[in-house]
Protein backbone atom coordinates (compact mmCIF):
# COMPACT_ATOMS: atom_id res chain seq x y z
CA UNK A 1 0.00 0.00 0.00
CA UNK A 2 2.85 2.40 0.90
CA UNK A 3 4.83 1.22 -2.47
CA UNK A 4 1.76 2.21 -4.51
CA UNK A 5 1.34 5.74 -3.09
CA UNK A 6 4.72 6.62 -3.64
CA UNK A 7 4.64 5.61 -7.21
CA UNK A 8 1.84 7.56 -7.38
CA UNK A 9 3.25 10.87 -5.79
CA UNK A 10 6.39 10.51 -7.65
CA UNK A 11 4.09 10.21 -11.26
CA UNK A 12 2.55 13.77 -9.98
CA UNK A 13 5.55 15.81 -9.40
CA UNK A 14 7.65 17.32 -12.39
CA UNK A 15 10.65 16.38 -13.49
CA UNK A 16 13.96 18.42 -12.44
CA UNK A 17 14.85 21.33 -13.79
CA UNK A 18 18.49 21.29 -14.83
CA UNK A 19 20.75 24.00 -13.74
CA UNK A 20 22.00 26.82 -16.10
CA UNK A 21 25.30 26.83 -17.15
CA UNK A 22 27.13 29.68 -16.31
CA UNK A 23 28.56 32.45 -19.50
CA UNK A 24 26.26 34.81 -21.43
CA UNK A 25 22.27 34.74 -21.14
CA UNK A 26 20.69 33.85 -24.27
CA UNK A 27 17.99 36.16 -25.68
CA UNK A 28 14.82 35.37 -27.03
CA UNK A 29 15.65 36.04 -30.24
CA UNK A 30 19.19 33.58 -30.32
CA UNK A 31 16.92 30.64 -29.77
CA UNK A 32 17.73 28.08 -32.90
CA UNK A 33 14.44 26.56 -33.11
CA UNK A 34 12.82 29.55 -33.90
CA UNK A 35 14.60 30.08 -37.06
CA UNK A 36 16.80 34.16 -35.94
CA UNK A 37 20.59 34.88 -36.52
CA UNK A 38 22.44 34.68 -33.47
CA UNK A 39 23.71 38.23 -31.54
CA UNK A 40 27.11 39.14 -32.77
CA UNK A 41 29.03 40.84 -30.06
CA UNK A 42 30.60 44.30 -31.40
CA UNK A 43 34.32 44.33 -31.40
CA UNK A 44 36.25 46.95 -30.26
CA UNK A 45 37.51 49.52 -32.55
CA UNK A 46 41.08 49.03 -32.23
CA UNK A 47 41.73 49.20 -36.04
CA UNK A 48 40.88 52.62 -36.46
CA UNK A 49 43.01 53.30 -32.85
CA UNK A 50 46.23 51.98 -34.32
CA UNK A 51 45.59 53.87 -37.63
CA UNK A 52 44.73 57.49 -35.82
CA UNK A 53 48.69 56.60 -33.88
CA UNK A 54 50.35 55.42 -37.71
CA UNK A 55 49.16 58.57 -38.80
CA UNK A 56 50.43 60.52 -36.05
CA UNK A 57 53.79 58.80 -36.12
CA UNK A 58 54.24 59.64 -39.49
CA UNK A 59 53.43 63.10 -39.36
CA UNK A 60 56.06 63.51 -36.86
CA UNK A 61 58.50 62.19 -38.57
CA UNK A 62 58.00 64.11 -41.79
CA UNK A 63 57.85 67.68 -39.50
CA UNK A 64 61.00 66.63 -38.11
CA UNK A 65 62.85 65.98 -41.32
CA UNK A 66 61.37 68.95 -42.61
CA UNK A 67 62.96 71.12 -39.48
CA UNK A 68 65.81 69.15 -40.25
CA UNK A 69 66.06 70.05 -43.74
CA UNK A 70 65.12 73.99 -43.00
CA UNK A 71 67.73 74.15 -40.59
CA UNK A 72 70.50 73.01 -42.74
CA UNK A 73 69.86 74.88 -45.33
CA UNK A 74 69.81 77.90 -43.01
CA UNK A 75 73.40 77.17 -42.16
CA UNK A 76 74.34 76.56 -45.65
CA UNK A 77 73.18 79.85 -46.24
CA UNK A 78 74.88 81.72 -43.45
CA UNK A 79 78.12 79.94 -44.30
CA UNK A 80 77.97 80.99 -47.93
CA UNK A 81 77.36 84.78 -46.58
CA UNK A 82 79.71 84.51 -44.38
CA UNK A 83 82.50 83.24 -46.50
CA UNK A 84 81.45 85.84 -49.54
CA UNK A 85 81.63 88.89 -47.33
CA UNK A 86 84.71 87.82 -45.64
CA UNK A 87 87.08 88.39 -48.50
CA UNK A 88 85.59 92.04 -49.32
CA UNK A 89 87.47 95.38 -48.22
CA UNK A 90 86.14 97.78 -45.52
CA UNK A 91 85.10 100.01 -48.23
CA UNK A 92 83.43 97.34 -50.10
CA UNK A 93 81.23 96.64 -46.90
CA UNK A 94 80.32 100.05 -46.85
CA UNK A 95 79.39 100.22 -49.91
CA UNK A 96 77.27 97.06 -49.87
CA UNK A 97 75.65 98.26 -46.64
CA UNK A 98 74.62 101.68 -48.33
CA UNK A 99 73.04 99.93 -51.14
CA UNK A 100 71.48 97.26 -49.44
CA UNK A 101 70.03 100.18 -47.20
CA UNK A 102 68.69 102.24 -49.99
CA UNK A 103 66.82 99.30 -51.66
CA UNK A 104 65.04 98.77 -48.49
CA UNK A 105 64.49 102.46 -47.87
CA UNK A 106 62.92 102.29 -52.18
CA UNK A 107 60.88 99.70 -51.47
CA UNK A 108 59.33 100.77 -48.36
CA UNK A 109 58.68 103.93 -49.62
CA UNK A 110 56.60 101.41 -53.05
CA UNK A 111 54.71 99.62 -50.21
CA UNK A 112 53.47 103.05 -48.59
CA UNK A 113 52.61 104.49 -51.32
CA UNK A 114 50.80 101.35 -52.75
CA UNK A 115 49.18 101.28 -49.54
CA UNK A 116 47.86 105.37 -49.97
CA UNK A 117 46.18 103.52 -52.98
CA UNK A 118 44.52 101.33 -51.67
CA UNK A 119 43.26 103.37 -49.10
CA UNK A 120 42.25 106.15 -51.47
CA UNK A 121 40.30 103.75 -53.39
CA UNK A 122 38.40 101.80 -50.68
CA UNK A 123 37.52 105.48 -49.54
CA UNK A 124 36.69 107.34 -52.52
CA UNK A 125 33.25 108.39 -53.01
CA UNK A 126 33.59 108.13 -57.04
CA UNK A 127 35.51 104.89 -57.09
CA UNK A 128 35.81 105.20 -60.82
CA UNK A 129 37.59 108.52 -60.36
CA UNK A 130 39.93 107.72 -57.83
CA UNK A 131 40.82 104.60 -60.19
CA UNK A 132 41.56 107.13 -63.68
CA UNK A 133 43.59 109.19 -61.48
CA UNK A 134 45.90 106.44 -59.74
CA UNK A 135 45.98 104.56 -63.47
CA UNK A 136 47.77 108.24 -64.76
CA UNK A 137 49.71 108.58 -61.80
CA UNK A 138 51.11 105.07 -62.21
CA UNK A 139 51.47 105.90 -66.32
CA UNK A 140 53.20 109.01 -65.47
CA UNK A 141 56.02 106.73 -63.01
CA UNK A 142 56.09 103.88 -65.22
CA UNK A 143 56.78 106.79 -68.35
CA UNK A 144 59.84 108.09 -66.35
CA UNK A 145 61.09 104.91 -65.28
CA UNK A 146 60.75 103.53 -68.92
CA UNK A 147 62.18 106.61 -70.56
CA UNK A 148 59.23 107.66 -72.48
CA UNK A 149 58.66 111.03 -70.82
CA UNK A 150 61.56 113.63 -69.37
CA UNK A 151 62.14 114.19 -65.78
CA UNK A 152 63.38 116.41 -63.27
CA UNK A 153 64.58 116.61 -59.66
CA UNK A 154 67.58 116.67 -57.47
CA UNK A 155 70.49 114.50 -58.39
CA UNK A 156 73.71 115.22 -59.36
CA UNK A 157 75.78 115.71 -62.59
CA UNK A 158 79.05 113.72 -62.95
CA UNK A 159 81.63 115.03 -65.39
CA UNK A 160 84.42 112.58 -66.75
CA UNK A 161 87.40 114.37 -69.02
CA UNK A 162 89.88 112.57 -70.25
CA UNK A 163 93.80 113.14 -70.81
CA UNK A 164 95.60 111.14 -72.51
CA UNK A 165 94.45 107.64 -71.61
CA UNK A 166 90.93 106.38 -72.98
CA UNK A 167 88.60 105.46 -70.17
CA UNK A 168 86.85 102.30 -71.82
CA UNK A 169 83.44 101.10 -71.88
CA UNK A 170 83.39 98.69 -68.92
CA UNK A 171 84.50 101.16 -66.41
CA UNK A 172 81.99 103.88 -67.81
CA UNK A 173 78.72 101.33 -67.45
CA UNK A 174 80.79 100.52 -63.82
CA UNK A 175 80.07 104.29 -63.47
CA UNK A 176 76.39 103.86 -64.21
CA UNK A 177 75.43 100.89 -62.15
CA UNK A 178 76.86 102.54 -59.07
CA UNK A 179 74.69 105.42 -59.58
CA UNK A 180 71.87 103.16 -60.11
CA UNK A 181 73.05 100.80 -57.11
CA UNK A 182 72.87 103.74 -54.81
CA UNK A 183 69.21 104.53 -55.58
CA UNK A 184 68.92 106.54 -58.91
CA UNK A 185 65.75 106.98 -60.66
CA UNK A 186 66.55 108.12 -63.84
CA UNK A 187 69.76 108.46 -65.75
CA UNK A 188 71.07 110.01 -69.20
CA UNK A 189 74.63 109.58 -70.94
CA UNK A 190 75.60 112.59 -72.76
CA UNK A 191 72.79 112.83 -75.21
CA UNK A 192 71.32 109.16 -74.23
CA UNK A 193 68.44 108.15 -72.08
CA UNK A 194 69.78 105.34 -69.90
CA UNK A 195 67.37 102.59 -69.92
CA UNK A 196 67.68 98.59 -68.14
CA UNK A 197 69.03 97.33 -71.91
CA UNK A 198 71.21 100.38 -72.19
CA UNK A 199 74.84 99.04 -73.63
CA UNK A 200 78.33 100.69 -73.88
CA UNK A 201 80.77 100.08 -76.80
CA UNK A 202 84.40 100.89 -77.76
CA UNK A 203 84.99 103.10 -80.67
CA UNK A 204 88.08 104.43 -82.24
CA UNK A 205 86.88 108.13 -81.31
CA UNK A 206 85.51 107.41 -77.85
CA UNK A 207 82.36 105.33 -76.88
CA UNK A 208 79.23 104.69 -78.47
CA UNK A 209 75.86 104.12 -76.30
CA UNK A 210 72.78 102.80 -78.19
CA UNK A 211 74.05 103.44 -81.46
CA UNK A 212 74.93 106.81 -80.08
CA UNK A 213 79.15 107.89 -80.51
CA UNK A 214 80.09 109.94 -77.75
CA UNK A 215 83.23 111.76 -77.02
CA UNK A 216 85.31 113.33 -73.95
CA UNK A 217 84.00 115.09 -71.87
CA UNK A 218 81.45 112.58 -70.81
CA UNK A 219 78.33 113.89 -68.77
CA UNK A 220 76.33 111.46 -66.63
CA UNK A 221 73.14 112.91 -65.21
CA UNK A 222 71.24 111.03 -62.45
CA UNK A 223 68.34 112.11 -60.69
CA UNK A 224 67.89 111.19 -57.17
CA UNK A 225 69.13 111.77 -53.30
CA UNK A 226 72.41 113.87 -53.99
CA UNK A 227 74.44 112.52 -51.03
CA UNK A 228 74.29 108.36 -51.82
CA UNK A 229 74.64 109.28 -55.34
CA UNK A 230 78.09 111.70 -54.92
CA UNK A 231 79.06 108.60 -52.06
CA UNK A 232 79.14 106.14 -54.80
CA UNK A 233 81.19 107.69 -57.03
CA UNK A 234 83.81 109.61 -55.06
CA UNK A 235 83.90 106.60 -52.37
CA UNK A 236 87.46 105.60 -51.50
CA UNK A 237 88.54 102.79 -53.63
CA UNK A 238 85.05 103.65 -55.86
CA UNK A 239 84.94 103.73 -59.19
CA UNK A 240 85.99 107.82 -58.98
CA UNK A 241 88.97 106.47 -58.07
CA UNK A 242 89.77 104.29 -60.66
CA UNK A 243 88.98 106.25 -63.23
CA UNK A 244 91.47 108.95 -61.81
CA UNK A 245 93.93 106.33 -60.80
CA UNK A 246 94.20 103.97 -64.12
CA UNK A 247 93.19 106.43 -66.92
CA UNK A 248 94.57 109.56 -66.01
CA UNK A 249 91.54 111.42 -66.40
CA UNK A 250 89.78 113.91 -63.88
CA UNK A 251 86.16 113.39 -62.15
CA UNK A 252 83.65 116.03 -60.97
CA UNK A 253 80.71 115.37 -58.98
CA UNK A 254 78.09 118.22 -58.22
CA UNK A 255 74.84 118.17 -56.68
CA UNK A 256 71.93 120.17 -57.86
CA UNK A 257 68.68 120.61 -56.81
CA UNK A 258 67.35 121.19 -60.19
CA UNK A 259 68.67 118.32 -62.56
CA UNK A 260 66.42 117.91 -65.97
CA UNK A 261 66.58 114.87 -68.26
CA UNK A 262 64.95 115.98 -71.59
CA UNK A 263 66.12 112.67 -73.13
CA UNK A 264 62.99 109.99 -74.14
CA UNK A 265 63.05 106.88 -75.61
CA UNK A 266 60.80 105.58 -77.97
CA UNK A 267 58.75 102.36 -76.96
CA UNK A 268 59.92 99.30 -77.54
CA UNK A 269 58.16 96.43 -78.94
CA UNK A 270 58.29 93.49 -77.55
CA UNK A 271 58.06 90.18 -79.96
CA UNK A 272 58.15 87.55 -77.37
CA UNK A 273 57.44 88.91 -74.01
CA UNK A 274 53.58 89.05 -73.26
CA UNK A 275 51.52 90.83 -70.39
CA UNK A 276 50.24 88.27 -67.80
CA UNK A 277 46.04 88.71 -68.32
Amino acid sequence: MRHTLRKKRDERMPESIPPRRPGRVRAPSDDTQTGAFPVVRRRPLRTLNSNATRVRLVTSVLVALMCALLGFGYAVQVRNNQSSYQSLSEEELVRVLDETSNQVDKLEERKSQLNQQLTSIKSAADKQKEAARIAQQNEQSSGILSGRLPAQGRGVVVTVTEDSDRVDASTMFNLIEELRNAGAEVISFNDVRVVTNTYLLDTRTGLQCDHSKLQSPYVVKAIGDPDSLQNAIQIAGGVGSRIKVQFHASVSVEQSDSVRIDQVRRVQDYQYAKPVE
